[in-house]
């Protein structure tokens, strides 16, 4: 074992040193010395600097809020009501217009509108995204609105004017996006004008369910929903109900904290949150799908319902809002006041709001559900059919908003929200919103009105701030990051675009955008609280492909935003304390370089990847590197790299690296004859974004990121000392690797550190790409006895034994190699070359399983809260929805049951299912043309492996099914297992043995061989590297529990082989734990 990992090492080093050129990469970077310097990232004064720089923006769209806010004010207040006014008196461009136009189903084309429509021209705006038009806002209202209502009307008349202040506002920052201004009435004004992206079937968007409009419109608030699911709700009433509770879930935001329970003889909560939690997308969730299992029996009991509601309430040793208390009561009708309830919990001082709901249609006096409401500063409202639930479940924010009215400018706060998806098409943002107040009065002398507007909001574009951020000098693993007082991210580079749902907040936490630990979590709340700081930590991070775990050193500082609520961080690993800025002076020398990324250069010079970045302003982007070269030289030849318009930091280290690695192909790369040592190519990336790819011919088949940031193989180089192996990515769903034209490679890839002044940095990557059929091989006879490949085939007879020869005795020998994230590497086997890159408990699952359980290899489990799941349709053959009763052929032929109550709701849920056919059974082609019906957000269950020891020696009996080996293995390269015909295996290990001479340890892989059957029992309790799993409330409740405040701890406790759990079974995914997130109530 020994003597084969040392000469796999020695030809793996071999190799390295001769075309891998990190000595010779470091001599040029020395003989060009005079070419660049060596400039400093100081991270305290860049954090401050970057965090004012945001500042100083955000406070800019503030002063254009406050500015529209008070003219919105005033212009209403100002505002003559017309109780005559008519549609054709208005004149607006209905944003909706043309879409509405175009189906002759529209509400406008049945009704004949006579609204006057504006007809305006746009023009492509790349700030927007879209094809604008300055001069004039635009409109949106509703589907569910009448148009020419005059409560519509006259608020179209008042809002006009608006248009004045938003052109005014874009004269004083041209750099502002969308002005919007959100009325209570659903009626929504934006500048500049677009035509509306309305989906292909019914547009629900309404801006009173949007989450800047939520957030600005009212204060924190708690809320218990209570739901009567007695036996008289049944069917239609029960759906109703659901669908309700739902629409209330969606009226809250993060700031809000709520929970639901359903009562009859007694009261329960519907999921397994036992008190109010978080109002976050997560946990409303959760609530969602509970609530869908609610079932109708029993008789009402109202004080059981209310007393829940009130303890839930009066809990104090919970995070909450602690501002507005409310209870939302859903109830089909009784007759009890249960007034000795609020004389016990709520009277004096009427501290909770009560709301009630009368749901469906009945005769049931609804007089004592109108006196509750009234008696505790609500409000009642009726919701019949479902045409009536969106409005009504959306009507208590105008009470809410009295107190924000009378409280005046103490209540005026800009407020910047989380960040979301724009309905427009600008991506992610972040909105400021400031709530516009009723300053009328009902007469002389009298109290204002009371009520609120609307909310006024200015978009933000993470691009913009992104762009306030350092780009490429904290090389490819530094980063910027921003969190608000919940601890969700603002800026993160694991942040990613919604694209499920765009009604929905993107609320990542930072602990689950990067993998948690301790240091981690004091981090969060060291900035939550408002706090500046420093630290250093060693913790683990995942590789941009998601297959590997590292564990890294990096160095995290952050300050408060002022006159926000956001926190900034930056983090920054020790070797890109330093980076190199190019110093191309010599306009000669600049020529010269710049003809290497010519095409015509290739062939002799190997080709040239440049990483698409924005270089200069007028440079067109492209998806193909090909294109995008083109278009950057045909640019170069118009400008200088010293021009205005280009970002010079970039160019001149671009060309600059363009020079270096061409110096590199003459001193190490040209000569050589690749085919000696099997290569299929050799390259070097840089941080100045050049990959040279030699020969030419190898840029056909290169398919790694060209931008090296942006590159797994460029990001773990850096963070690892030694050589990074990269097998071909291969997915079990898939088919295996076809190797034609002998095209199938596995990079070996180092970083290459300098040393300049006393300075240490990794400015590039080398490396090279290993024929795999040929290496496969070249494995087999260095993992024999044959001392180099030449020599004939050993042969075996009564003298000579084979029994550990990896090439001679293949037949009864696995060897493979398997690098530090358990893919296999090579093979001795040639069926199983097509099967290089896949994860090694796919190929054998007895091995793999027989490391993990003996320490060789740590498991590390992450949830990625960020991903897309197909849809699950619900099976619905045979069975009744629930809730639906179901009449017998007894009953049908009883002439009694026929003038029952049982007979009359059912007869309700027909003809009602016949009107709102989408209740009952999905609109296919709505499904088929809806993005949220094709994907909805759900959870993925993520597991990596990594080496948890560099030394490591174990002894351990291991089970292979129906057969039984003798096992060796250790850490980086690793053990032989022989066929034998007893019940036993045993294993053993040595210690690593893999260093590089140049770089210290290598981060290899493990040589390891076995038997090469793998029982089909044994194969469900291999490890499995990825699971995906939907959020699943309450069953994970009893079985596991979760540390207060956050999600279950990624890293478990280490334990002794015998205690480990053996790897989960892929077709098996443990439930979701539904604890909530608190947070910091700003």
């Amino acid at each position: 074992m020994q003597h084969w990992a040392r000469r796999l090492e020695q030809e793996i080093d071999g190799v390295m040193r001769i075309f891998g050129g990190v000595q010779q990469l470091r001599e040029i970077y020395k003989d060009n010395r005079n070419l660049f310097e060596v400039q400093e990232n100081e991270p305290q004064k860049l954090v401050e600097k970057v965090a004012g720089d945001i500042e100083s923006l955000l406070d800019r769209k503030v002063q254009a809020l406050k500015r529209l806010a008070d003219a919105a004010e005033n212009f209403q207040k100002a505002h003559r009501w017309q109780d005559n006014i008519k549609e054709e008196d208005i004149l607006y461009y209905d944003a909706k217009a043309d879409a509405e136009l175009d189906d002759p189903e529209s509400e406008d084309v049945e009704r004949g509108s006579k609204v006057s429509t504006l007809r305006l021209d746009f023009v492509e705006d790349s700030n927007f995204k879209n094809k604008v038009n300055y001069s004039y806002t635009a409109v949106q209202i509703p589907t569910d609105i009448y148009k020419g209502s005059t409560v519509i009307l006259n608020e179209l008349n008042w809002t006009e004017a608006l248009e004045n202040v938003f052109i005014e506002n874009r004269r004083q920052d041209p750099t502002l996006l969308w002005q919007v201004f959100g009325s209570a009435t659903g009626v929504t004004r934006y500048y500049p004008a677009t035509p509306w992206r309305a989906p292909k079937k019914i547009d629900l968007y309404d801006v009173r369910r949007r989450p800047w409009y939520i957030q600005g419109a009212s204060s924190p608030k708690d809320m218990v929903i209570i739901v009567d699911v007695s036996g008289s709700v049944s069917g239609l009433t029960l759906k109703l109900m659901k669908t309700s509770v739902c629409e209330m879930l969606d009226t809250l935001s993060d700031d809000d904290y709520v929970n639901v329970a359903s009562f009859n003889e007694k009261a329960q909560p519907v999921s397994c949150f036992t008190h109010l939690v978080q109002a976050n997308v997560r946990n409303k969730k959760v609530f969602k799908e509970a609530v869908q299992g609610m079932v109708a029996k029993g008789t009402t009991g109202y004080k059981a319902g209310f007393e829940y509601a009130f303890d839930q309430l009066q809990n104090s040793n919970i995070t909450r809002a602690n501002c507005n208390k409310m209870i939302m009561m859903f109830t089909d009708g009784g007759e009890d006041r249960v007034q000795d309830v609020f004389e016990k919990y709520n009277w004096p001082n009427r501290t909770v709001r009560v709301f009630t709901f009368s749901v469906g249609q009945h005769n049931y006096d609804v007089t004592p559900l109108q006196w509750m409401a009234c008696a505790n500063k609500g409000y009642y409202f009726e919701i019949p059919s479902i045409g009536a639930i969106r409005i009504n479940t959306q009507e208590y924010l105008d009470v809410l908003g009295r107190p924000m009215v009378l409280a005046g400018k103490e209540a005026k706060q800009v407020q910047w929200t989380n960040v979301y998806e724009d309905a427009l098409g600008l991506g992610l943002v972040v909105t400021g919103t400031l709530p516009v107040f009723n300053l009328t009065q009902d007469g002389p002398g009298e109290k204002k009105n009371q009520l609120i507007l609307g909310v006024m909001g200015i978009d933000v574009a993470l691009n913009d701030i992104k762009r306030l951020t350092p780009n490429y000098t904290l090389g490819a693993n530094g980063y910027v990051f921003a969190i608000d007082l919940n601890g969700y991210v603002l800026l993160h580079p694991n942040l990613k675009s919604q694209t499920t749902n765009f009604r929905e907040p993107v609320t990542l936490d930072f602990l689950d955008a990067e993998l948690e630990d301790e240091n981690k979590e004091e981090i969060r709340r060291s900035m939550i609280d408002g706090n500046k700081g420093h630290k250093q930590i060693r913790t683990l991070v995942k590789s941009l492909d998601e297959r590997y775990v590292d564990e890294v050193v990096r160095n995290y500082t952050w300050v408060p935003i002022r006159s926000t609520n956001y926190s900034l961080g930056l983090v920054l690993p020790p070797y890109s304390t330093f980076y190199l800025q190019a110093n191309l002076s010599d306009q000669i020398l600049q020529v010269k370089y710049f003809e290497f990324l010519l095409p015509s250069s290739f062939e002799s010079e190997g080709h040239v990847f440049i990483a698409p970045r924005e270089y200069c302003k007028d440079l067109n982007a492209s998806d193909n590197n090909t294109e995008f070269l083109k278009n950057f030289i045909e640019l170069m030849e118009k400008v200088t790299p010293d021009s205005k318009q280009c970002n010079n930091f970039l160019l001149h280290n671009l060309i600059l690296d363009t020079g270096i690695t061409q110096q590199l192909v003459e001193r190490a790369w040209r000569d050589q004859d690749l085919n000696t040592y099997s290569l299929l190519a050799v390259f070097a990336a840089t941080d100045g974004g050049i990959t040279r790819v030699f020969p030419n011919k190898a840029a056909e088949d290169w398919t790694e990121n060209p931008e090296p940031f942006n590159a797994s193989f460029y990001r773990r180089s850096l963070d690892n000392h030694g050589y990074v192996f990269k097998p071909p990515h291969q997915d079990a769903l898939l088919r295996p690797l076809e190797l034609e034209n002998d095209t199938v490679g596995i990079l070996v890839s180092t970083a290459v550190e300098l040393s300049l002044g006393g300075h240490t940095l990794r400015p590039a990557v080398v490396g090279v790409k290993l024929d795999l059929e040929a290496w496969a091989e070249k494995f087999k006879v260095l993992a024999s006895n044959r001392t180099h490949q030449d020599q004939p085939q050993k042969q075996c007879g009564a003298n000579n034994h084979c029994e550990m020869d990896c090439e001679v005795n293949n037949e009864d020998l696995l060897c493979v190699l398997i690098d530090d994230g358990g893919f296999l590497v090579l093979s001795n086997q040639n069926h199983q070359w097509d099967q290089v890159g896949r994860f090694f408990s796919e190929v054998d699952a007895n091995l793999m399983l027989a490391l993990y359980n003996n320490s060789f290899y740590t498991r590390k489990e992450s949830y990625d809260y960020q991903a897309a799941c197909a849809p699950q349709p619900p099976g619905n053959l045979g069975a009744a929805p629930r809730g639906v009763f179901v009449p017998t052929i007894a009953d049908f032929l009883n002439l009694a049951w026929w003038t029952s109550a049982a007979a009359w709701s059912l007869f309700q849920q027909l003809l009602y299912g016949l009107i709102y056919h989408s209740w009952f059974q999905a609109d296919p082609a709505e499904a088929e043309g809806s993005p949220e019906a094709r994907e909805s957000s759900c959870v993925m269950k993520q597991t990596q492996y990594y080496f948890g020891s560099v030394n490591a020696s174990y002894n351990a009996i291991i089970d292979c099914g129906n057969c039984s080996s003798r096992c060796a293995a250790s850490v980086r390269l690793a053990g032989c297992c022989r066929k034998r015909h007893t019940a036993q295996r045993t294993a053993r290990s040595s210690v690593n043995w893999c260093r590089d001479r140049d770089t210290g340890e290598a981060r290899t892989s493990a040589l390891t061989t076995t038997r090469r059957k793998i029982p089909q029992t044994v194969a469900a309790e291999l490890p499995s590297r990825r699971r995906w799993a939907s959020w699943s409330p309450c069953s994970c409740c009893s079985s596991w529990a979760c540390p207060p405040g956050r999600s279950p701890k990624s890293t478990p406790t280490p334990r002794a082989a015998s205690e480990r759990p053996p790897p989960t079974p892929p077709q098996a995914s443990p439930p979701l734990p539904c604890s909530p997130v608190p947070h910091t109530p700003p």
